[in-house]
């Protein structure tokens, strides 16, 4: 099989996993004569997805090859689809290949397991060694890695890796048993907790004065979840986010809603979740990570299910009506962050204007607050919403997209694909 097809297979086969974003790395570039590439975005020809997503890194599996028989996993065991394997000098080459051509900024590579786990890992590190020390490659570098593969091994990875990450999969055991036997939630958590001590053990390491520089170790590492494969409630997910950010120091979870593949398991669903719940999770966990909410009040045991007909810091709104108005004049920041509409930099921006004047509904006007959302919920010198005689029926309704979007957020993702960044905006 020549090297073009190998690519369209494996290219295709990577386009599953979500966490690739490249933020985070450290800046480096080749000036000085020596190496090729920068992390750095300057020169590059993105190329964009359908839906706009912005795609600069070769995201490849090194094989779709495997030994588990995950169920929602195109490339499971008992999956019949084409098996393709480069050899790690073949992704260095079309790495180097593609950089050089302006194609792309770094490299994603994950892949399938064959033989072991120690040995698909070996192959993966081999890939980065040879980009980093034989090429002396500066580009972006995110490696998959592998829970069930030795310490050592992962350590290596996070040597030569800007960014690594291992995906969770499933937030519950009891899910994991059902639809990838092969997997342990413990065990990967455990693999976090030791890249997470190798990365703080290197910060302390450049904190001591007049000490040596420590060997590089990855930024971070992030994790992916996927959503609607089984059974597990949004509350379910985000708890698992919420103790994955504060355990483990992820510097980001993401979330990919599961959608049919060829031949599938019975024990998968028969539909896809709606597109809409993927974006909802998105947006709760902007307001765990920022906004300063908490999961409860996000998903509740009442409610386990986020909102799909509104965003879930404007559904918390409309459930603690007894929080609002607030006043933009006088309330914290911590206050105003929960005004639905309100976000971290319209709040920086409110919170330095109000030092020397009175706010007036004009002067938010001028700092871009979107007005129809935030009216309901302030005050400020010159508005109180009385003046709307909105009770909590008419207020939600206001709020409802029109029903042909309703029609199209509802909807069955066609394809299943990658999501690379949050689709959040300002909450």
């Amino acid at each position: 099989m020549d090297i073009q097809h190998k690519l369209e297979i494996l290219a295709d086969a990577a386009k599953y996993d979500a966490s690739c974003a490249s933020s985070g790395a450290a800046r480096k570039d080749s000036r000085g004569g020596k190496g090729v590439g920068s992390t750095g975005g300057t020169g590059i020809c993105h190329s964009y997805a359908p839906d706009g997503r912005c795609i600069s890194l070769l995201k490849v599996l090194l094989t779709n090859a495997c030994l588990y028989d995950c169920h929602y996993c195109i490339n499971r065991r008992s999956s019949n689809v084409q098996r393709a394997r480069f050899t790690p000098e073949e992704v260095v080459r079309l790495t180097l290949d593609f950089y050089k051509r302006n194609f792309i900024e770094g490299l994603f590579l994950s892949s399938g397991i064959i033989r072991s786990a120690d040995y698909t890992m070996e192959l993966v590190v081999e890939v980065a060694r040879q980009l980093r020390e034989e090429h002396h490659f500066r580009g972006y570098i995110h490696l998959k890695t592998i829970p069930e593969a030795s310490p050592a091994l992962i350590e290596m990875a996070g040597r030569y890796a800007d960014r690594i990450s291992i995906n969770i999969e499933l937030p519950t055991q009891q899910g994991l048993s059902k639809l990838a036997p092969e997997k342990n939630l413990a065990r990967t958590q455990d693999a976090m907790g030791h890249i997470r001590g190798k990365i703080e053990e290197r910060h302390a390491e450049k904190r001591k004065p007049e000490a040596p520089k420590p060997p590089p170790f990855a930024t971070g590492q992030s994790t992916q979840m996927l959503v609607g494969a089984d059974d597990s409630t949004d509350a379910v997910i985000l708890q698992r986010a919420d103790l994955l950010y504060g355990t483990y120091r992820l510097r980001r979870v993401y979330y990919s809603g599961f959608s049919p593949i060829p031949e599938p398991s019975a024990l998968l669903p028969i539909k896809p979740p709606p597109l809409v719940r993927e974006h909802r999770l998105y947006q709760a966990d902007w307001l765990l990570r920022f906004y300063g909410f908490k999961v409860e009040e996000i998903a509740s045991a009442a409610a386990p299910n986020l909102d799909l007909q509104l965003d879930p810091k404007l559904a918390w709104a409309l459930r603690n009506r007894a929080t609002f108005p607030v006043d933009v004049n006088r309330a914290p920041r911590e206050i105003l962050l929960r005004v639905p509409g309100l976000g971290v930099r319209n709040v920086e921006r409110i919170l330095s204007a109000r030092r020397y004047a009175r706010l007036r509904l004009a002067d938010l006007l001028q700092l871009r607050v979107p007005m129809k959302k935030v009216l309901p919920f302030i005050i400020a010198a010159d508005h109180t919403p009385a003046r709307l005689g909105l009770d909590d029926d008419s207020l939600r309704a206001r709020f409802l997209p029109p029903p042909r979007q309703m029609e199209l957020d509802f909807a069955a993702p066609p394809v299943a694909g990658d999501i690379d960044s949050v689709r959040s905006g300002e909450l």
